[in-house]
């Protein structure tokens, strides 16, 4: 009984204390739910905060890679040359009226950290040239405004993301570019060049023959000015060079020559395709481009620069590294390539052709090839080997009888 009075007792006084903790679970529930809701708002609000960080205030100035295309006929080449008409000039003219950099940017390029990814030459033209800066792009149709305030012959086509350390040109892993000539310029030296003038098959297979013989790495001192063999910078990687089918316009036949490497240095892509048009027509056999490897200086002739043309741009590594983060665009441009190819033959391809049938820059310049003498020399001016002087006297020969009959 006495046991039994006590469990009873017990009960009672249990009781109350269960109902308080069930009222105490009760309480904290909408406690615990609050807590999960205010988890929750906070994480957004870290998205929104780690999202505005990466996009930024819309009126500071963001780091891109810039894509534009040009024609370089008129111009003395990509790079601002003190008062000279540069392409340079006009885009950084075009991007202050556009209120994508102020006036004292464009007259300090420091200052917004800018480089271009390749230099071109005067009259070289580009239908795939990148540079990187820091610019503004708080506007709507902001290409649209650039191109607004550029010539015809200049055009961008848009703009990627980048991060804040990148730099056009030591992010740029290789460089693609392109050469229109005449067929004729591979012409055996014995034909009367005309514009009527047709290639053969087996020709263009002997020019894809030399044009092999470049790919890899070589000391290339001898195909720029200024530079030592011992030099490092000399030292270049070929990718691939070919020579693509004819193809007949204005009267001409042309072909398209595709070169690819990691860089070049000036008139080193002329030179190649000058020595090579000068093996193949028989001027020189092709050990002279063993010889051109070695310390002593060779002759080589640079052709025109009217047919170059920097195609593409490259950025395999930046890619790789940035491109698939999640945060960055990769720095490719495919959806402009209809755009671009349209620019490209609108107003680079166009001109070159008419250029070239107006003016005859290859043909005047084949006219000089038997200055050259294609041998090495340690110093001093090149001499004209003993072998030369009869084919120098045939072609003058035949020059003249070309001329007066």
């Amino acid at each position: 009984m006495l046991r039994r009075a006590i469990q009873g007792l017990s009960r009672l006084v249990r009781r109350p204390k269960m109902a308080s903790v069930v009222q105490s679970m009760e309480e904290q529930i909408p406690e615990q739910q609050a807590s999960v809701k205010r988890g929750h708002e906070k994480d957004g609000e870290e998205e929104d905060v780690k999202k505005q960080k990466l996009e930024g205030r819309v009126d500071r100035k963001k780091k891109v890679a810039l894509l534009f295309g040009y024609c370089g006929k008129g111009y003395h080449g990509l790079q601002i040359n003190k008062d000279m008409p540069t392409i340079e000039r006009d885009i950084l003219q075009a991007l202050v009226k556009a209120e994508c950099i102020p006036q004292g940017h464009a007259d300090d390029m420091s200052k917004m950290s800018f480089q271009r990814a390749s230099r071109t030459d005067k009259g070289v033209s580009a239908a795939g040239q990148v540079i990187s800066l820091k610019m503004l792009l708080n506007q709507e149709n902001l290409i649209q405004k650039i191109n607004d305030n550029l010539p015809k012959s200049i055009k961008v086509f848009g703009h990627k993301r980048t991060t804040r350390g990148f730099n056009s040109k030591n992010h740029c892993s290789s460089r693609t570019y392109l050469y229109l000539t005449p067929t004729y310029a591979f012409a055996p030296v014995e034909k009367f060049l005309m514009d009527e003038y047709r290639t053969t098959p087996e020709i263009l297979n002997r020019v894809n023959e030399i044009l092999k013989l470049f790919k890899g790495t070589h000391n290339f001192h001898n195909f720029t000015s200024g530079i030592k063999p011992t030099d490092p910078s000399a030292k270049r990687y070929i990718i691939d060079f070919t020579c693509g089918e004819p193809f007949v316009r204005e009267g001409i036949e042309f072909v398209k020559l595709t070169v690819k490497g990691q860089s070049f240095m000036m008139h080193h892509i002329r030179k190649m395709i000058g020595l090579t048009i000068a093996v193949v027509r028989g001027f020189c056999n092709e050990e002279v481009i063993e010889l051109a490897w070695k310390a002593d200086k060779v002759d080589i002739p640079k052709a025109p620069g009217l047919g170059l043309v920097l195609d593409q741009l490259h950025f395999d590594g930046y890619n790789t590294k940035f491109g698939k983060d999640g945060i960055h665009e990769p720095i490719e441009w495919d959806k402009y390539k209809d755009e671009i190819e349209k620019f490209k033959e609108e107003y680079i391809f166009t001109d070159i052709i008419k250029t070239e049938k107006e003016e005859k820059s290859m043909m005047r310049w084949m006219a000089f090839m038997n200055h050259h003498t294609f041998e090495p020399y340690e110093g001093g001016e090149a001499q004209v080997g003993p072998w030369r002087w009869g084919l120098r006297d045939k072609l003058n020969r035949e020059r003249e009888i070309a001329r007066f009959g």
